[in-house]
Order: C-alpha cells, then structure tokens, then sequence
C-alpha cells in the first residue's frame, strides 16, 4: 500500500494524501510565513503541477491539491527551490507548529519558532501525527481555541511560561529555557504513554512530573480575530478556505509577506489597504466566517457530497452568533470540534447534529439539501 492510500494521518509534502481529485501536498511555511517570492512560487508550483487549487488549512498550512504521480516529484523540486521543503518524512511530522501571525519586529516569536523547528528536527521524539506546538507569546494569547498540545505563551507580567493544553496553568522558565522545556513536554507525553492529544492524556489521570509542574497563569485570550487592518499588516479571510493559484499570485504582489493563521485566514505583512481578490473575504463580518466547509465531494473521494455549495446557500441564514459545520463525511477533517450546527453527509442524505461534533449523534438523519436550502429554519429547531 503506497504512503497516499493511508487513511487517519495527516499529509505533508514528502508523504502526500490520495483524494477525489488527485495528491493532497500539503506545504508547512517555517515560521509560519511566506516570502513574496515563496508565495508568487507556490502559486506557480500549483497552477503547473497541480489543478490550481490551494487549501488553507486549520493548521495554518496551505495543499497544492490534484497533483498527480507524475507531477509529485517536479513538485518536490520546487518546493525545495523556494526553501519549503523538509528533508525527510520524520523532520516533516514532527514540524506542527502553530505560530501567532500578530508578532512584532524584534521580539521572540520568530526566533522561538525557529529554535523549536530545529530542536524538533534534531530530536528523535516519535509522537502522534497530530501531535504539534504553539508559540503564541505575545502580550495576549490568540491560538488558545486551536488545536496544539504544549504551548509556549506568556504571563500576565510578559514572562515565558511553557504549558501542556488542558493544565491551566504553566511553568515559567527563563527566555534559554523555553524551547528545551517544549520538548520535555512532549518527551513525558511519550514516555508517560500518551496516543492521541496531550489534553485528552492529564484528563484520563497522566499526572505531570514535578519537573513539569508549574504555577504561572498564562495571559489574557484576545478576542477572535476578524478580516481587517491591524499593525502588523491586512488580515483577510479564504471562502470556505480554498482559493485559486491566481489569488495566491495577488497576494505575492507589491512584495508583501504572507503569515499563515489557523483560522482559515492569512495576513499580509506591512499592508494598509484590503486586498481585493477572487474568493477573499474582507469584510470583519460577511456570513461566511460562520461556516466551515471541507472540500467535499467531488474534489475528495471520501465525501457523500457537495459541501461548500451547500455551506454558501446557507451562510446567509446563520445567525450572528451561530457556526455552522458542512462535513462530507463523518471524519470532520476541516474541523475536529463542537459547532452550534453540524451537517454530515451521508448516503441517505445529511445528518444534523447540534452543540456537537461529526461524532455525536444527530437529532435527525436523511436530510434533504434542497430541503434544507428551502428550509434552513430546521437547523434551528424550526420547522
């Protein structure tokens, strides 16, 4: 079985994923960035080698989608042309890191990030594939809500505090200590025989070490980022998170940076003015922050139907404060969490799950799209 067939990892560059419409290669920007000439390269690479579609994923990384067998290795060499490529599957897993993209010139982010990408390399640690770190230092905390498992942050004072997600609070260590601390994180989680996620480990009984322990409460969270201008530069959001080479290529221009985010969104570094691009979204409040879609069917093989479709009819009709999940199957790829209303495609139709995940049971099952297009009321609880 080739390394594309394996179901329930995550894909990378070297090691990519089989979908619906061709290899998923997924690129992971060190530092969580892109330089202009990376960014107008990646769109490039896509256009030639893919089908010109780029996802923005969850964990700030962007897939080239529709590569095929052929055009893999092509891929690779440009990839490694524009400095975004791993030496090896293992340095390529073990890099999950999400770094905060409000960072400032001449503070730490960046060098934090970069000493744990090569402490990361170096090291020998065989962890979860989904296993990964967060370095969101700055004076509020704006990665609390994603998925990460040791977080480097701050206290309230601005001192360093290394936190394992799902303990409240942290340990302070001094600016050297941060990095080899992260690591000692993870190497207890391993040894300990932690096999999913670090929260999920403390809540089943895994208790710290006292080396570990710590009583630094960590800093305040920001509220959620929204499309804007910020000191650091546009913050604008990808429909649905996927958007055509072309898009990719304009925010290349002018010669502005990318920071990759979490959230389905990127910022372009040092610009005061909002993009304007295919499938952008730049307003703080347009409808369809409120959905989460994945690629759906036909672009991946596992779904039972078209999601983003259906997700756009119904972004209007969601309420303010409500969020909307669109999974093609019941795997949640494009988000493993809670939503006030979650549609799983099926066979027989949509599922409706409420307060809930992919994984929890629906309150009703066979749904019609059209109906529900017709009807949106009946994800409230209207009929």
């Amino acid at each position: 079985m080739s390394a594309a067939s394996v179901k329930g990892w995550c894909p990378g560059a070297l090691r990519p994923m089989q979908s619906g419409d061709g290899l998923v290669v997924r690129v992971r920007p060190f530092g969580g960035r892109l330089d202009a000439d990376q960014t107008a390269g990646l769109a490039h690479l896509a256009e030639r080698h893919g089908n010109g579609l780029i996802d923005v994923t969850s964990r700030a990384n962007l897939q080239i989608r529709g590569v095929s067998e052929t055009s893999h290795r092509p891929l690779l060499d440009g990839l490694a042309q524009l400095n975004l490529l791993d030496p090896d599957t293992g340095t390529e897993s073990r890099r999950n890191i999400l770094v905060t993209p409000f960072w400032r010139d001449g503070d730490e982010t960046q060098a934090l990030a970069a000493e744990l990408e090569e402490a990361l390399a170096d090291s020998m640690l065989e962890l979860p594939t989904k296993f990964g770190f967060a370095v969101d230092d700055g004076k509020s905390r704006v990665l609390a809500g994603n998925s990460a498992d040791v977080r480097i942050e701050r206290d309230a004072a601005g001192g360093l505090v290394v936190r394992a997600d799902g303990a409240r609070l942290g340990r302070n260590v001094a600016r050297g200590e941060a990095v080899n601390t992260a690591l000692a994180f993870a190497s207890w989680f391993a040894a300990s025989g932690g096999r999913a996620r670090m929260a999920t480990h403390l809540a089943a009984g895994a208790k710290l070490p006292e080396a570990l322990h710590g009583e630094a409460e960590p800093a305040t969270i920001m509220a959620a980022a929204r499309p804007g201008l910020y000191p650091q530069g546009a913050l604008v959001g990808i429909a649905f998170g996927q958007m055509p080479h072309t898009t990719l290529n304009q925010l290349s221009g002018c010669g502005h940076a990318l920071r990759m985010t979490p959230w389905r969104m990127v910022l372009s570094e040092g610009k005061r003015t909002m993009p304007s691009a295919s499938g952008l979204i730049t307003e703080a409040y347009d409808p369809a922050l409120r959905v989460i879609a994945c690629s759906g069917a036909p672009r991946c093989r596992e779904a039972h139907a078209d999601t983003r479709g259906l997700a756009a009819a119904l972004a209007p009709n969601i309420g303010g404060a409500e969020r909307l999940h669109v999974s093609g199957c019941a795997k949640g790829c494009a988000h493993s969490g809670a939503a006030a209303i979650t549609l799983v495609a099926t066979p027989a139709g949509f599922d409706l799950v409420r307060g809930g995940s992919t994984r929890d049971a629906p309150i009703l099952r066979g749904l019609d799209r059209d109906d529900i297009v017709r009807n949106p009321s009946i994800l409230m609880g209207g009929h």
